[in-house]
């Protein structure tokens, strides 16, 4: 059946191309022809329906070769979106490689020279696991990062492909699934342009930068010819700038008849890299400023998850609830201002770590989940797509 839907298709696109030569026009009538009969063009490709008799193994992807113009035509209509984020271990068994992983990563950290980077991050990653494995098992033996991204993942797809032909996949920084993973589940879909999309809403070279990094030499080491294009940073995106204030005023309100201190509490970084240009505080400051506008809750931001020797951003954020317990703060409303997934440094850092602190110093502390999948935000995922392809 499908050869016999070949052949009758074959003569009605060669009656078309006569009617073509005899009656010039702009009639696209052909492409029209093609298009709607791309999707079986496509999957009959390989089809061995179409190498049935010897000699005929190319008659298929011959008669395709009389338009390739109209195949290509179809092919760029077809848009892959590769969400990058940083990953984490999903059981207390991947610990111990991922903290390897992490600090084999000299945009992050310089461990001496560059051949003692992988030797050095062994080492490290080694002493590390154990006390990691700990506070991993203290919420639940793993992170749940990998589990949300997909989510995150089925969620946008879902919606972009109400707007055309999209594939979404997902590309860990320092875990799988990684570039070159996320770069095969794309290949020979037809797809001619990838927008990136890293979950890190403000640049730094230690989050976006290196993760496109990573994606573009896997793109180099696979000989890839799709067409990249990168959305870099948007701290201000109108959907999740809403959603992080509808979540502020939703938890505000358990306060009541109080008004809490709104504290942000971001991932820190070396002050070198801020000094050497990088704009991740800038773009936090630019979020928090919208979303005040928004909730008129002024809030303070400090920083949290630093380790190693270097100067990092400050205050941090025990020092913060330190600088607060002092001024008789007694209620505070901790928003995970640079994380739009909930893991470790979220679920363990601030709903445990300093939650306990804040009780040890007299006050009430409430935390909001990160974003997770909450429509809202999705919905400002889809609409960054969007506008990278336009």
């Amino acid at each position: 059946m499908p050869y016999c839907y070949y052949i009758l298709l074959t003569g009605i696109i060669k009656y078309c191309c006569l009617l073509l030569f005899h009656f010039p026009s702009q009639d696209t009538g052909i492409i029209f022809l093609f298009s709607f009969h791309s999707s079986w063009y496509t999957q009959q490709a390989n089809n061995s329906v179409f190498q049935t008799k010897t000699g005929e193994e190319n008659l298929f992807r011959n008669r395709l070769g009389l338009f390739p113009w109209a195949v290509q035509k179809m092919q760029k209509n077809q848009t892959g979106v590769i969400l990058l984020n940083m990953g984490g271990p999903e059981k207390l068994s991947d610990v111990r490689p991922f903290l390897y992983n992490l600090f084999s990563d000299r945009e992050i950290i310089r461990l001496g020279p560059c051949f003692m980077q992988k030797p050095l991050a062994w080492l490290i990653s080694r002493r590390r696991a154990p006390k990691s494995m700990k506070t991993y098992e203290k919420i639940g033996g793993g992170s749940p990062l990998t589990a949300i991204t997909l989510a995150q993942e089925r969620a946008l797809e879902e919606l972009l492909l109400k707007n055309g032909d999209y594939t979404v996949v997902t590309a860990m920084r320092y875990w799988q699934p990684d570039s070159a993973t996320a770069l095969q589940k794309l290949t020979g879909k037809g797809i001619g342009t990838i927008i990136a999309l890293p979950l890190y809403p403000h640049y730094s070279c230690a989050t976006t930068g290196s993760s496109i990094n990573a994606l573009k030499h896997a793109m180099k080491q696979a000989n890839t010819s799709f067409d990249l294009k990168v959305i870099e940073s948007w701290p201000t995106q109108p959907q999740y700038i809403t959603a992080l204030a509808n979540k502020i005023q939703e938890t505000a309100a358990t306060f009541a008849p109080e008004i809490p201190q709104v504290v942000y509490s971001a991932h820190s970084l070396p002050v070198s890299f801020i000094e050497k240009g990088d704009p991740y505080v800038n773009h936090i400051k630019a979020s928090i400023s919208n979303i005040e506008k928004l909730t008129n809750l002024p809030g303070h931001l400090c920083f949290q998850s630093r380790s190693g020797p270097v100067e990092w951003l400050s205050p941090s954020t025990p020092e913060m609830l330190e600088q607060l317990a002092q001024k008789g703060c007694k209620n505070i409303l901790m928003v995970p201002i640079s994380f739009v997934s909930d893991h470790v440094e979220t679920l363990y850092e601030i709903n445990m770590l300093y939650r306990d602190q804040a009780t040890a110093l007299g006050i009430r502390l409430e935390s909001i989940s990160a974003l997770n999948c909450e429509p809202l935000f999705i919905e400002g995922l889809k609409e960054l797509v969007l506008s990278a392809k336009r």
